[in-house]
């Protein structure tokens, strides 16, 4: 980032949608039908720091999640999703995640071996990421681009990587996380 230039939510919206696929999802994510759709992670700020290391927007971006909310925590309700986002997507080109963000309690312990604590609605989710200034969210609100980033947006564009307090992995997964990103982005730092 360019010392005179400051991290806002309109400098993230620009960037993340300099890559046209987050641009497409975001259009056609509403005809899922989905309750708090949100657009989430390394295809939000990935974009960004592309454009900071001069970069095409979409290279480093490795797939593109989907954070929604529904009280039907079954495995067949999600899955009812997943495969109606695989037709909608499909023509993209691209991986396209969806997770229910009130069932990820329920089967986080056995894929990670910690509990992860409910959470009241998908933008909550958002401010779990290991990551703290990955924890960004993109939602389309009819004619305009809603962001979320409970830990805004100044560490995401100085290229800090801290733990997020709020996320329950053991430090070495955290570690490793900012190593991947590092491995991607090189001028990123890991701060504890």
């Amino acid at each position: 980032m360019k010392a005179s230039e400051t991290a806002t939510p309109d400098t993230l919206i620009a960037d993340a949608l300099a890559n046209p696929v987050n641009g497409a999802i975001l259009q056609r994510l509403p005809t899922l039908g989905l309750a708090q759709p949100w657009l989430v992670a390394g295809c939000v700020y990935g974009p960004a720091w592309n454009r900071l290391a001069g970069r095409p927007p979409g290279e480093n971006v490795k797939d593109y999640d989907v954070f929604y909310w529904d009280e039907d925590t079954s495995w067949e309700a999600e899955d009812a999703v997943i495969r109606r986002a695989a037709t909608l997507f499909g023509d993209l080109g691209v991986e396209v995640e969806l997770k229910n963000q009130k069932r990820v309690p329920l089967w986080y312990r056995d894929k990670f071996g910690v509990d992860y604590g409910p959470v009241s609605c998908a933008a909550d989710a958002i401010a779990r990421f290991q990551i703290a200034c990955t924890c960004v969210g993109l939602a389309s609100r009819g004619d305009r681009i809603e962001l979320c980033a409970p830990h805004g947006l100044d560490e995401l564009y100085a290229g800090v990587l801290r733990p997020n307090p709020l996320c329950p992995s053991p430090p070495e997964r955290v570690r490793a996380k900012a190593e991947s990103y590092r491995a991607r982005w090189p001028w990123l730092r890991y701060v504890e």
